[in-house]
This record gives C-alpha cells, sequence and structure tokens, in this order.
C-alpha cells in the first residue's frame, strides 16, 4: 500500500538511533566516494553500513558505464583491503547500464540485495539508501520491485540547488530517466545538490597532508587520491561533495533541510514545480567543518587502535 502523506512525513523525520544503510556509489569516479565510503564505515555509532553496491558511470577516462562500474567494484575492495574490513557478503557488482528514457530495470547483484533488504524492512524501521552516482541501481530495485518504495529512505546527491539554472550536474546526467524514476516513484527522498549547496564541502591539499595522510594506510591511500586528481595545487581546492549524504545519516544537523513538493525533472535535465506533487526533504546547507573534523577525527582514532594492535602482535610474537 503506498504511503500516505502523513506517513512520508514521519518517515522523512529525523531518524531515531542508529540508521541501517547501504552505500551506493560509482566509486572510481572521482575521490569524494572514498571519504564518504570511509566516514561511514568508521561511525559505527550512529550507522550500521550493511551493504555497498558499486554503480556505473562514464567520464572522460572511460567511455563504458559496465567498465565504470567494475572500476567502482574494485576501488570499493581497495578501500576495505585497507581498513581490513572483509568485502565477501558486504559489495555487490551493480548494473552495466543506465535505465535511460525507456524506463526498464536492469539486473544486478546490488539491484537484488537492495530489494531483499528492503522487503525485510518497514516504513517504521526503513533502510536507508545512500546514493552518491547515477541513480541506476536504485531505480532498477525501485522499478522491478515498486513495494519496497514504502520501506526505504533514498539519500540522493545529485543535482544542483533547486534554483539553478540547469540540473547539468554529472549524477543526473548521467541517468535522466532513472532520476525520473526516482522522483515519480513517491519514495521518501532526501535530496542533496552539488552547485549552490555542497560546494562549500572542499579541502585542500596542505590539510589533507597534515591531518589525512599521517593516518595509516587508508590515510596514505584517500592522500594520493586526493592530490592525484589535480596536478597543480597552488590556491587549489576539492569539493568532496558525496560526503554531505553520509553526513546527512551521521547527524541530521550537519544537512540542514526543509520539506518541500518534490520537483518534476525534464528531459532537458530542469526542474519544473508542482505543489501538488509529493513532500521530500530538500538539504540547502551542510556544515562542512563538522563534518570535515569528525571525519579526521575518527580517521585518527582509527589509526591509532589499528598501531596499538599491531604492537600487541609484535610484542607476543
Amino acid at each position: 500500500m503506498p504511503l500516505s502523506e502523513a506517513q512520508r512525513l514521519s518517515t522523512l523525520s529525523r531518524p531515531a538511533g542508529k540508521c541501517r544503510i547501504v552505500i551506493d556509489t560509482d566509486t572510481f569516479n572521482e575521490i569524494d566516494d572514498q571519504f564518504a565510503i570511509v566516514h561511514a564505515l568508521l561511525s559505527p555509532e550512529r550507522v550500521n553500513v550493511e551493504a555497498i553496491y558499486a554503480a556505473p558511470f562514464v567520464n572522460e577516462t572511460n567511455g563504458d558505464p559496465a567498465r565504470g562500474m567494475e572500476l567502482s567494484y574494485d576501488e570499493i575492495l581497495a578501500l576495505l583491503f585497507r581498513l581490513n574490513i572483509p568485502h565477501k557478503g558486504l559489495v555487490h557488482r551493480g548494473v552495466t547500464r543506465y535505465i535511460g528514457p525507456q524506463k526498464q530495470p536492469v539486473d544486478a547483484p546490488a539491484v537484488d540485495d537492495l530489494i531483499a533488504r528492503a522487503i525485510k524492512s518497514s516504513a517504521a524501521d526503513p533502510l536507508y539508501v545512500i546514493a552518491i552516482a547515477a541513480i541506476s541501481n536504485v531505480a532498477s530495485a525501485i522499478l522491478k520491485a515498486p513495494d519496497i518504495a514504502d520501506k526505504i529512505v533514498v539519500v540522493w546527491l545529485g543535482g544542483h540547488a533547486i534554483d539553478w539554472s540547469h540540473q547539468n550536474e554529472f549524477n543526473l546526467a548521467q541517468d535522466v530517466g532513472g532520476v525520473q524514476v526516482l522522483f515519480d516513484s513517491g519514495v521518501p527522498l532526501v535530496l542533496i545538490p552539488c552547485e549552490g549547496v555542497t560546494t562549500i564541502l572542499h579541502s585542500t591539499v596542505p590539510e589533507i597532508e597534515r591531518y589525512v595522510e599521517p593516518h595509516g594506510e587508508i590515510g596514505a591511500f584517500l592522500a594520493m587520491r586526493f592530490k592525484g586528481y589535480c596536478d597543480d595545487h597552488v590556491g587549489w581546492a576539492k569539493e568532496i561533495w558525496d560526503m554531505a549524504a553520509t553526513a546527512w545519516a551521521l547527524s541530521f544537523d550537519w544537512a540542514p533541510s526543509v520539506l518541500m513538493p518534490t520537483p518534476i525533472l525534464t528531459d532537458d535535465m530542469h526542474y519544473s514545480t508542482n505543489r501538488a506533487r509529493h513532500m521530500m526533504r530538500y538539504v540547502y546547507a551542510v556544515d562542512r567543518n563538522a563534518i570535515m573534523k569528525d571525519f579526521i577525527g575518527k580517521l585518527a582514532g582509527t589509526n591509532r587502535k589499528l598501531m596499538a594492535s599491531y604492537e600487541v602482535e609484535q610484542q607476543s610474537a
């Protein structure tokens, strides 16, 4: 039975206690997914990461969404290896093509896993889908099993600010048909825009070198990815957009939001407004400093624990 508007608004209220989340990510496309995934995995007091899904992407270095998904899958494994977290049963391959204008679901292990986890959930205890990529995996699951829209909350980072002149943003533009499926499904949605909202969530090479790189293999790996994104670091800062989506699940206060009607996405990537549409939660700002301070503190704490464990092993060897 579809959610009533009152039920939808209740589901979109501040999460009570620890959230059950899955992360849908095009991890190798850029450098921000890596930071978002690590932040979530280092925050077991707030979220339980049940699964991570590799999403497809096409960029200037990769012209095939299937190849993009495989690169994302491998990058997720690289992160987990450096965190000493087993990947079996946790990481799932996603779809190899987009939903597109035909709006037909695509089969993939990630789609099946999401459906299975959603079916076990409820509006009272929803599964939070942290989506930081083209929405193809999530849209496929909703198309294959429409009833799961009543049992999940999708937190999607995509598009630009609601009043931006266009919505030609990477995650959105990759699969316009998939976004239309998401917006029209009635699923409880938290929309986190890029330009105009999360652009403030950035860092610089000096900050990364001082506060991230020294902290073990994972810190060095994240720093390598960050510094490798640009050849000229003088006067350069890089957005870490995707951390805003995981941050929303970690603390409602880090990503303040308002309720508003879900927009209609036109085929030419603009938003149209209809006040009769079902409501969504719209994030209009992020607390960059609080998010980065929490991330850096957890990264440092995890490294200290790993080093202490290593010293114990060496002493008993």
